[in-house]
């Protein structure tokens, strides 16, 4: 047989069984379990014009940010049930709370830092705020909250020329140049980090525990050596850091927004470690998000590009959020940019239909 029927026959073979070529079928002694999984989207803001624009490519679960009065870091019920209404007259479902608190903004640029910054007593008032905005969003039912415990923000280093005119956010370490040598934060090394993660989560799990809302902790972006970067050791910015974080207050509604582009950055060959990673926190229950995006490179060097052109086998990967049973959302994130579409509204459209495609695949093998 010629090498083009050959590929062409195995191609049908591997459609009628569910699969694609190169992927093996699921066996059949074993049960997989249904796929759950749901188009979703953490893009802001919650406004019905944007709601509209999600809505029209199919994104009907999101995470949610609502109009919060200035000075505030709890969103009080009537906030959030406005943002909930609005949604919900756009036929979206709001699945998790973004606070303006607790970003990945840097923390020189950060309006409420006590908490990274240890600042008592400002961090037990914001702390306090949580409490409340967990208590808040059980009486709406708004059942996640998600957040980062980061002091240098999101850390990149320029930009590399794309497909077409795309260009995609690049991280070299070797190349990289902060602005200035240390944060208003200081030095802060493993031990002062792990305190105040566990300052928070002793006081925060507890009330979520009670309130049955999840907690979703991002991880670092990316992660940094041991030496640190501007003086901040990224503890969440390894796989072992994030083990060790969820086994902090052991709770089910203690867990993470995992982005796996951030998870792929930490490393050393994203294309065959990232799958094991899922299956670890995905097996203990612990992702409570996916932000559901591709780079191509690995620790300390790396680009972040369009789903289907990167190291990691996207295709794979879902199939491994199924054999989990991850039941929430994939969500693009941090997408490539042109200057033809500035806000990147169109890079946001072709992740939907991408994703959407994938579940809609990986679902109808359900059948």
């Amino acid at each position: 047989m010629d090498r083009r029927r050959f590929l062409a026959g195995s191609g049908t073979a591997a459609l009628a069984l569910g699969t694609r070529p190169g992927v093996a079928a699921p066996s059949k002694q074993r049960r997989m379990p249904k796929a759950m999984m749901k188009l979703g989207c953490q893009s802001a803001p919650t406004t019905d014009a944007h709601l509209k624009y999600l809505a029209r490519y199919g994104v009907k679960h999101i995470c949610g940010y609502p109009e919060t009065s200035e000075g505030r870091v709890a969103s009080t019920v009537d906030e959030l049930s406005r943002m909930r209404d609005l949604a919900e007259k756009n036929g979206i479902e709001i699945l998790c709370v973004g606070p303006p608190i607790l970003t990945s903004s840097y923390i020189d640029r950060e309006k409420h830092p006590a908490i990274m910054l240890a600042q008592s007593p400002e961090r037990d008032r914001d702390i306090e705020q949580i409490q409340t905005l967990i208590r808040n969003c059980a009486q709406v039912g708004l059942p996640s909250i998600k957040y980062n415990m980061s002091i240098l923000g999101v850390l990149r280093s320029g930009r590399a020329p794309g497909r077409g005119d795309a260009s995609y956010s690049q991280w070299k370490l070797a190349e990289a140049k902060p602005k200035t040598p240390l944060t208003i934060a200081g030095h802060v090394d493993a031990d002062a980090f792990w305190e105040r993660i566990t300052y928070f989560l002793d006081k925060v799990i507890p009330v979520a525990n009670e309130y049955k809302i999840r907690m979703a902790c991002h991880p670092q972006d990316p992660g940094v050596p041991p030496a640190g970067y501007q003086g901040v050791d990224r503890v969440l910015g390894t796989v072992d850091g994030l083990k060790k974080f969820v086994s902090i207050r052991e709770s089910e509604y203690h867990g993470l927004n995992f982005c796996q582009g951030t998870v792929s950055e930490m490393l050393a060959d994203p294309g065959k470690e990232i799958f094991d990673v899922i299956r670890y926190f995905g097996t203990r229950k612990k992702i409570f998000n996916v932000h559901f995006r591709n780079i191509r490179g690995h620790r300390d060097d790396f680009i972040e590009v369009y789903p289907d052109e990167g190291d990691v086998d996207m295709w794979k990967a879902i199939h491994v959020y199924k054999e989990v049973g991850y039941p929430y959302m994939l969500m693009p994130d941090h997408v490539p940019q042109a200057e033809s579409d500035p806000h990147g509204l169109q890079s946001f459209a072709y992740c939907y239909g991408y994703i959407r495609g994938l579940i809609q695949a990986v679902q109808s093998q359900d059948a």
